[in-house]
């Protein structure tokens, strides 16, 4: 009877451990996030869930489309690399919608920026000459840049 209320007590300290120990954890990993977010002097577009997800998706796909166009000038597929760039990165109708679904006016000019030098990327691409090319992925990608340093989610 002994060894069993020693086991049963050896127990319950072990799962109350257990349990402050989790929450210490939690508490530690609260106040870095809340750390991370006070040194993050980044403009917040306070996006609902929802949007949040989507709009990593779509930034998701801008740098895989950009990796394709890379992957596609080095192996001399223009043609292919300015289809991507128009279709993926360009101001199509539907990104033209998205970016004016925003309020905040310098992320909406600085989308609407990105995507015309998408545009203006599948235009040099489509000239077939890589230095123009990478010029003008150098410069959407420098968008891609100012965004991030500009914004946070």
């Amino acid at each position: 009877m002994k060894t069993i209320l020693i086991s049963i007590s050896f127990f319950l300290a072990a799962a109350c451990l257990n349990t402050v120990c989790a929450a210490e954890e939690e508490m530690r990993h609260e106040n870095h996030q809340h750390d991370m977010s006070m040194m993050d002097t980044r403009i917040s577009l306070k996006l609902s869930p929802k949007m949040k997800q989507h709009q990593l998706t779509n930034m998701r796909e801008h740098v895989a489309a950009i990796k394709n166009i890379v992957g596609l000038i080095a192996e001399a597929k223009f043609e292919e690399a300015s289809k991507i760039a128009h279709d993926r990165l360009g101001l199509t109708p539907e990104m033209q919608a998205m970016c004016d679904m925003f309020e905040n006016e310098k992320f909406r000019t600085l989308g609407m920026a990105f995507h015309k030098s998408g545009d203006e990327l599948g235009d040099a691409l489509q000239s077939k000459e890589v230095n123009l090319s990478l010029r003008a992925l150098n410069r959407t990608m420098q968008y891609c840049v100012e965004c991030h340093a500009t914004f946070r989610q």
